[in-house]
């Protein structure tokens, strides 16, 4: 069955008062933190697949993001990147959930905002938030901060979580953002969670910033709090520390770094402190020694 430019399973699920959940590739996916997010809420509600782009290409560029072969139970397969949708009753709620993984638009983009807002429209979605990762100048040091925009309803169950600074952003930004206006013009709630990661260590996945969204999903729907779980990122994140030990100069950084996070979190935009930069040659550093560190766990598990 076709929905917008959805090719979406039969029989085609009754959902009721759907909370659907999406995350953007590779836009606002640092750390693959709203990847990770997603799975892990997908694994605890044993998530089906409720529809993918039946044509992908007419929104994306496959010289920009090539289609992989792979061989798989002896048969090469070739996967191509596409939007997939999936969906899931929470056990402990009832509540039903959709989990868009959303790859951003290489053209049409207001096509593919037009089915989105289709499909969220048809499957009874009283809610649609857009979660990711973004790196910042924030130290590893404390909790990662979150920022987005909230209904009221869910203000106070985030109080710690969100920053109470508003985005004064001006510039590039996406065009699945028309997504937004779509929802409102339909009357559906939207509201978006955006965790920051410090900039100078970059991994692949960071799991410090999946359990922190997860924390925020966790408070905004009533989800079991064991999801949140910090014990991958606390191993990340003691490497980190152990790739400091004994570096003066950039600890006094991050320590500049913590300051600022310090007086930043209970004042308003205004009064925030300007925040510092790592030197690039100390951003080099870090991620060469984690990196290192890594291999030698890795290479340790072997």
């Amino acid at each position: 069955m076709r929905i917008g430019d959805f090719e979406v399973v039969e029989p085609v699920p009754e959902l009721e008062d759907a909370i659907a959940i999406a995350m953007l590739r590779p836009w606002v996916d640092v750390g693959n933190a709203g990847t990770l997010t997603l799975k892990i809420l997908e694994r605890q509600m044993t998530a089906s697949e409720l529809g993918r782009l039946a044509r992908p290409g007419k929104y994306l560029d496959f010289t920009r993001e090539r289609p992989v072969m792979k061989w798989v139970d002896g048969m090469r397969s070739l996967e191509i990147p596409t939007s997939v949708v999936n969906y899931a009753r929470d056990p402990a709620t009832g509540r039903d959930f959709l989990f868009l993984h959303l790859r951003e638009p290489h053209m049409y983009g207001e096509d593919f905002c037009d089915t989105v807002v289709e499909l969220v429209k048809l499957f009874n979605v009283v809610e649609y938030c857009r979660i990711g990762g973004m790196y910042d100048q924030v130290p590893h040091t404390r909790p990662l901060k979150i920022t987005g925009s909230l209904p009221d309803k869910h203000l106070d169950r985030l109080t710690g979580f969100l920053a109470p600074r508003r985005s004064t952003y001006q510039g590039p930004t996406s065009i699945v953002n028309l997504i937004g206006e779509g929802l409102e013009e339909a009357g559906i709630e939207s509201s978006s969670l955006m965790v920051h990661l410090p900039h100078y260590v970059q991994l692949d996945e960071d799991y410090m910033a999946t359990a922190r969204l997860l924390e925020a999903l966790c408070a905004m729907y009533n989800l079991p709090t064991f999801l949140a779980n910090k014990t991958r990122g606390e191993r990340q994140y003691e490497q980190i520390e152990r790739a400091l030990a004994g570096n003066d100069e950039v600890r006094g950084q991050i320590a500049r770094m913590e300051q600022s996070y310090d007086e930043e979190m209970p004042q308003t935009p205004e009064e925030t402190p300007d925040e510092v930069a790592l030197p690039e040659n100390m951003e080099t550093f870090l991620r060469d020694t984690l990196r290192g560190l890594e291999d030698e766990e890795s290479r340790g598990k072997e």
